[in-house]
């Protein structure tokens, strides 16, 4: 696979430099770019006339870019034009979310709703309608040595990580790194969640994953980030930020110290840091552009997944962490649908990676919560917000305000 010329090992350790900009509406994208990559050395540092180079948005769910849920076609655009004013050939491609399945009438559906379709007839950018995968070997993980992999990656020279600021219940943040489980399609990615259902074994699998795509640069979309419980039905929050970086991972670490997400409650960059993986700390990084005290959002809506109370959680991680792994289903926010919402589309079935939601009589879905593994994809895909995440009284004494 032609991806792989850049050196995967490398992709983790390249360097400690974020570059921010501020951008406060999509019409100054173009513009705005332009003057976040300029100290980079431009895109031209990581793109070559003639290469195909894969563009990697979040196109997590068929939803309009007002939503919030998936990168702005704006930003999409501006790259690729910038990509082939280079002689290089760009192509958007994506698998959605867990539960949807990697077709071609799924991808039109997602192109159409998330603005993709007006980048390739406007802009004139290839999207992918290839919907082939491959099983490959990859000897280098850490947690898995075999990864499905969607065509138009393999086949690819380069690619740009196109990411969104996001909140998100299992992982507490959707960045750069998560963003690149989108190589994985669709109805195999429940799998992932069935085997890695704990946030620290999943952390390890998306570096695992990061690895292997190797992404020259990352690009975040934090002009219209997502707060609360992302990331498919939290809320829009107006942010007003570019962000890029060679190195996926210094780039998540600005993003979680931007929303105030506590590293204790970020599993990527815990498991980062126990690989020897650099930089995982903010006091690590030199953030060009912008100072950091000034891009920190004291109010941003964390997920409730993740709240930080007063009542227990006011214990270390290392007490909770063995607490909630005992009782699980006492400390954990509990699936609930909505049955007045619910249009039993059957999303919530289809990615549930323990198949423990059933369509009652074509009217609305049901929960099995006694086998629930708490991943809460059903909630992310839900299209209706017909799944809600209710919290325990045990949860709500650890998390108390």
């Amino acid at each position: 696979m032609s991806i792989q010329k850049t050196k995967q090992s490398q992709v983790l350790r390249m360097d400690n430099k974020v570059y921010a900009v501020r951008c406060q509406d999509y019409s100054q994208v173009e513009e705005k770019l332009k003057e976040l990559l300029e100290p980079m050395g431009g895109v031209e540092r990581f793109v070559k006339p003639k290469e195909n180079i894969l563009l990697k948005p979040n196109l997590l769910l068929a939803a309009a870019p007002e939503k919030a849920v998936t990168t702005h076609p704006a930003l999409v655009t501006a790259v690729g034009n910038m990509t082939k004013s280079l002689g290089a050939s760009p192509l958007i491609a994506d698998s959605p979310g867990s539960g949807y399945p990697h077709s071609v009438k799924r991808l039109n559906r997602l192109y159409e709703k998330c603005g993709m379709d007006k980048v390739e007839t406007e802009g004139n950018i290839s999207i992918n309608y290839d919907t082939t995968w491959k099983a490959v070997s990859f000897p280098e993980g850490k947690l898995i040595k075999r990864i499905e992999v969607i065509t138009p990656v393999l086949e690819a020279d380069g690619m740009i990580n196109l990411c969104k600021l996001k909140t998100h219940t299992f992982m507490g943040m959707t960045g750069a790194v998560k963003n690149i489980f989108g190589i994985i399609p669709g109805l195999k990615k429940p799998g992932y969640h069935a085997k890695l259902h704990d946030t620290d074994c999943f952390a390890d699998m998306l570096l695992d994953l990061t690895v292997y795509a190797a992404p020259r640069l990352s690009i975040m979309d934090a002009v219209l980030a997502m707060e609360g419980n992302g990331p498919g039905g939290g809320e829009p929050r107006q942010v007003g930020l570019l962000l890029a970086a060679a190195n996926p991972l210094a780039l998540d670490v600005i993003a979680g110290e931007i929303i105030g997400l506590p590293r204790d409650s970020n599993p990527i960059l815990l498991a980062a840091e126990k690989r020897g993986l650099s930089p995982t700390r903010p006091e690590k990084i030199e953030l060009i552009g912008m100072d950091l005290r000034e891009l920190r959002i004291p109010d941003f809506k964390l997920p409730a997944t993740f709240s930080q109370g007063s009542g227990m959680a006011l214990l270390p991680s290392w007490i909770i962490k063995p607490l909630e792994a005992l009782f699980k289903t006492g400390t954990s926010l509990k699936p609930r649908v909505l049955k007045d919402k619910c249009t039993a589309c059957g999303a919530c079935r289809d990615s549930c990676p323990v198949h423990v939601i059933e369509i009652i009589e074509g009217k609305y879905a049901q929960i099995n919560h006694k086998n629930c593994i708490r991943c809460y994809c059903c909630h992310e895909i839900c299209q209706d917000n017909a799944i809600e995440l209710r919290s325990s009284l045990l949860h709500r004494l650890i998390n108390r305000n």
